[in-house]
């Protein structure tokens, strides 16, 4: 069970796992903004309801003007944002867009990848390189596995992440770590969203 770190920053951005708070602070640093929000790792969907609970009774929560809540859509955007408002709720927080709410600390949610449609962060990952002709290779070669019996992509979002790591420099770094080596493009119009995102906390 994740445990949140000693409040050190009024803005807070508390993310899904290990992966997105080394993708984030990647991007971070590459946005190079002027109020770097401290990064919490909430860890998994089913855990935020409780790491918040501690987070809004750590000593130093007074000082939190600005927090960003950051999770994957799965298999429903809908969904996820209904999770995260009630844990929300749960602990007296204000939710996003709800206009009976107008209490400190400002909150800003984002469910990846474009708080719609279902999918992760592994999602814009791949669009962003989904240009690149690497991509060719990676088609035809999930096109021979689904020829294959009795073998089903369950996560193709993930699978196809790691296949295009498997064609760079090191092959075995988590999509978070990759992110921190340059090898997706933080730059690319996959990322605007979370850009915006960012730069609004």
């Amino acid at each position: 069970m994740a445990q949140p770190k000693g409040i050190e920053n009024p803005i807070q951005l508390l993310v899904e796992g290990k992966a997105q708070e080394n993708f984030f602070k990647a991007l971070i640093q590459r946005l190079r903004l002027q109020n770097e929000p401290q990064i919490q790792d909430f860890g998994g969907v089913s855990e935020l309801s409780c790491f918040l609970e501690g987070f809004v009774n750590s000593p130093g929560f007074g000082v939190v003007t600005s927090m960003g809540i950051v999770r994957d859509a799965e298999q429903s955007a809908a969904a996820a944002r209904e999770s995260v408002d009630a844990s929300l709720r749960n602990v007296g927080l204000p939710i996003p867009g709800d206009a009976k709410t107008d209490s400190a600390p400002t909150v800003h949610v984002l469910i990846m990848p474009n708080d719609e449609e279902p999918g992760m962060i592994e999602t814009l990952l791949c669009q962003s390189v989904a240009d690149r002709p690497v991509n060719r290779c990676i088609d035809d070669f999930f096109d021979c596995v689904d020829a294959l019996p009795d073998i089903a992509i369950r996560n193709p979002h993930k699978a196809r992440a790691q296949a295009y790591l498997a064609t760079l420099p090191e092959p075995q770094v988590s999509v978070g770590v990759a992110a921190l080596k340059g090898y997706w493009p933080l730059d690319h119009e996959a990322f605007a969203e979370v850009r915006e995102f960012l730069r609004s906390l």
